[in-house]
């Protein structure tokens, strides 16, 4: 995957120097990449109000933050939302990004079956443990496994997809799983998981998903990246003030249906919406990730040389919220 991005970047690199941007009038439409999650839908419902913020919106949805990463090194994408370790892991190897904007906390919980007697962390030793590979949930497991004094050695880690994981825990696959929202809203609803813990107690602390911006769009398309931003705020801070707005839509657009509006209200409570981004949070998650080898990043990144969120405090303070 890491190799893929390494690749991927030269190939990018190499083509920016040959083509043309159109300048910023000219930008009819922005290219988002998004996850289907119920604290990634603020980012789908920028396409909702795209005409209010005057631009164009072609939204794109993935499967994981990984993903994201890989179109926007395809050149598929201007903007992507993902977790903060895709981010930095891409970034780690080469790719032409920055970190923007956040626009979720938390959105992880360590779940057991019913029977496994599993209560703590420690009490994973032995275990068969779920979790998707290349996202947040696997540098909080081993995040929360370094304070416990495991290694992988001590359980047996099933790399599965954010469904997945439910269905292997519903069918005692696996002892537990690290799992994100709403799934694990809806394996504690449905009552074939119980919550072991809400894993924030690690220098990581709550994961704060990031806005990432390609370089290419952020300098020279900056008007149109500007008016991006301004309806990304604008988006998020609908969704925070009138969670009657979010949860209509995340439960009948986003989900068809598929969750309901006690489990949106249960996934939200454990991933709140936020307008908010620093470049300590991301230097920590990275020396975290730099600790436990995941991401092998070929050099790791100075938050502090990625991180802009000059674009984000401006849309901040034009809507009035600093």
């Amino acid at each position: 995957m890491f190799k893929t991005f390494r690749a991927a970047a030269i190939i990018v690199a190499a083509a920016a120097t040959g083509l043309a941007a159109l300048p910023a009038h000219a930008q009819d439409v922005i290219r988002v990449g998004n996850l289907k999650l119920a604290h990634f839908a603020g980012v789908s419902y920028i396409k909702e109000i795209e005409k209010e913020c005057g631009i164009k919106v072609d939204l794109k949805i993935f499967a994981k933050g990984p993903d994201v990463l890989q179109a926007i090194l395809a050149g598929e994408l201007d903007v992507g939302a993902t977790a903060s370790e895709a981010a930095i892991s891409g970034k780690g190897n080469g790719a032409p990004i920055y970190i923007v904007g956040g626009f979720a906390r938390g959105g992880a919980r360590l779940l057991a079956t019913p029977d496994s007697g599993i209560t703590s962390v420690a009490d994973l030793k032995g275990k068969k443990v779920g979790v998707t590979r290349g996202s947040i949930q696997e540098v909080l497991l081993a995040a929360e496994m370094g304070k416990n004094n495991l290694t992988p050695k001590d359980l047996r880690i099933v790399y599965l997809g954010y469904p997945d994981l439910n269905q292997a825990l519903m069918q005692k696959q696996v002892d537990a799983i690290m799992q994100t929202e709403p799934q694990s809203a809806q394996a504690l609803a449905r009552g074939f998981g119980v919550e072991v813990i809400k894993p924030y107690d690690t220098p990581v602390g709550s994961p704060i998903r990031t806005m990432v911006m390609t370089e290419k769009f952020y300098k020279e398309q900056p008007e149109a990246a500007k008016k991006f931003m301004a309806c990304f705020v604008k988006a998020q801070d609908t969704f925070i003030k009138n969670p009657e707005v979010a949860e209509k839509f995340v439960t009948q657009d986003v989900f068809k249906g598929q969750l309901t509006p006690e489990e949106f209200r249960d996934a939200l409570a454990n991933s709140p919406y936020t307008i908010e981004m620093s470049a300590d949070h991301i230097q920590k998650t990275t020396d975290v990730m730099e600790k436990y080898g995941i991401g092998k990043m070929s050099v790791p990144a100075k938050a502090d040389e990625w991180v802009k969120t000059d674009l984000l405090d401006q849309a901040k303070a034009d809507a009035g919220l600093n």
